[in-house]
């Protein structure tokens, strides 16, 4: 199975990252990893996009599912086939937002394998037969970030835009949470961004690189979703 997973996930991926270096002036791992996670993100972004309407609506429906559920709370039968209706009358698949998520895991695994595997020499071997073997890898970025080293000021930034994006996440819930849901949110709104920077902060910096392009980009799904929903 990891075999299967490297050669159709990983290898691939990191061939594309590589195809970048030896493309972009300069080659800069730094800029080719940006550029890499840009055109992952892309490619999923209509599964992302669909996921987070799918949340939106089915957040709305919030109010009318308690009622379901209070009105059949002695009747787990009828509750079901009532939920289910009323999924039904708003064309809402369940599992249309989990779905998506589950299909992408692979991606964000293979991309972080492929990250690791980019800051290796040996990992050149793993290069297709069609792809350019650059010999080694210019490990400075931006000329002066070295993208193998941890750096403390990018993990900051990291714990900030993801700071960014819980907030945004928080703002788009489309119904008022419960009081222990509501404390809950709060915590992780600033508890995440933290454990966020000591996870970025112990690893190389081109994984900060990642996280931060990736995180910009969630921040923008979201900010086209709520603009097309206004």
């Amino acid at each position: 199975m990891g075999s299967l997973f490297n050669e159709s996930i990983i290898r691939p991926i990191f061939n594309l990252l590589m195809i970048l270096y030896n493309w972009i002036p300069g080659a800069d791992f730094g800029v080719s990893i940006i550029v890499l996670t840009l055109v992952i993100r892309v490619i999923m972004s209509p599964i992302m996009i669909r996921t987070q309407k799918a949340q939106r609506q089915l957040g709305a429906l919030n109010p009318k599912l308690k009622e379901l559920k209070e009105k059949h709370k002695d009747n787990p039968t009828a509750q079901s086939e009532a939920i289910m209706k009323l999924y039904k009358e708003h064309n809402i698949n369940p599992l249309s937002g989990c779905l998506p998520l589950l299909l992408q895991i692979p991606i964000i695994i293979g991309l972080y394998q492929a990250l690791l595997a980019g800051f290796k020499p040996e990992s050149l071997s793993m290069l297709y037969g069609f792809v350019d073997n650059p010999g080694s890898i210019n490990t400075l970025s931006f000329g002066f970030l070295d993208v193998t080293m941890r750096n403390s000021f990018l993990a900051g930034i990291t714990g900030a835009v993801q700071f960014i994006q819980g907030k945004l996440s928080v703002n788009a819930q489309t119904t008022d949470p419960s009081p222990t849901a509501r404390a809950l949110n709060t915590q992780l709104l600033y508890f995440f961004p933290i454990m966020v920077v000591f996870i970025t902060w112990r690893l190389p910096a081109g994984l900060g690189l990642y996280w931060i392009t990736t995180t910009l980009f969630s921040i923008g799904e979201q900010l086209y979703i709520k603009y097309r929903s206004t």
